[in-house]
């Protein structure tokens, strides 16, 4: 694993069924799902991620987040046996730990292949980003064992898909296609599956080129938005406005623009 620092906790030596590489060069962190051939999530692995995503947020080295995942799927889901085992308490942080890619400042990226069910589906609707090659399957099959998705899956796909969709998949625990997930605005892009990984160095360069600064309060005004009436958005949104427009950032931006040069921002 690659050396990290968290603000408030000490980081396992031993990640359970993962991995985070940086790239200090490209300024990129991958997490990458290790447990092939299906990539299964154990109750400890959630809290690390919850741990690694928040370290990642605090590393000055990294712009950009990568999960991702080893093998043909992304992962088939929870360990099943782990939900009998814990308690009632550690069960309830299920959805705060798989928030922490939403949480986070910095652009999150999810791409994946194969079977992408239960929290594997969970996290990537937590990113900001989800690249599919046409392999993808999303489901939340919970329903087959008698209880309901757990990790806010259910809850933001219905803000992505509306309400008779998210009921089609949760309440039939339906498979949806890439294709189908591309239709319906839940991927962001789907491409051959031989080129997931070129798509996702292109989105990785795309984002590196913005001023982390504007990329941050998008991303936080976005979310923060989601729930809010449009006159509060319109609000908000001026507020950011206002504080970006004295910024470094943005007087390079624009001296950038007029000089018909590329902009070298620096998150200030």
């Amino acid at each position: 694993m690659t050396t990290l620092k968290h603000p408030a906790h000490a980081l396992p030596a031993e990640l359970d069924g993962f991995r985070v590489d940086v790239d200090v060069e490209r300024q990129r962190a991958d997490i990458v799902l290790a447990r092939p051939p299906f990539n299964i999530v154990s109750m400890p692995q959630r809290d690390q991620l919850r741990l690694v995503f928040e370290a990642l947020d605090e590393d000055e080295r990294v712009r950009v987040i990568v999960l991702r995942a080893e093998g043909e799927h992304f992962s088939s889901g929870g360990d099943i046996k782990g939900f009998l085992q814990a308690s009632p308490e550690r069960v309830s942080k299920l959805a705060w730990n798989i928030a922490a890619p939403a949480r986070c400042a910095k652009p999150v990226i999810a791409a994946a292949r194969g079977y992408c069910f239960g929290v594997g589906f969970e996290i990537s609707l937590a990113c900001d980003f989800r690249l599919v090659s046409e392999t993808a399957q999303y489901a939340l099959p919970e329903q087959k064992l008698g209880q309901i998705p757990g990790s806010g899956g259910s809850a933001r796909l219905q803000k992505m898909v509306g309400i008779t969709r998210t009921k089609d998949i949760v309440m039939r625990s339906r498979r949806i296609s890439a294709q189908q997930a591309y239709d319906w605005g839940v991927a962001t892009e789907i491409v051959p599956d031989g080129e997931l990984e070129a798509a996702t160095d292109r989105l990785v360069a795309e984002l590196l080129a913005f001023s982390p600064l504007a990329q941050r309060t998008a991303k936080k005004l976005l979310n923060d938005t989601e729930d809010a009436s449009l006159s509060a958005s319109i609000e908000l949104e001026g507020h950011c406005y206002s504080r970006l427009r004295s910024s470094d950032d943005f007087r390079e931006g624009v001296e950038a623009f007029h000089g018909k040069r590329a902009p070298v921002f620096r998150g200030s």
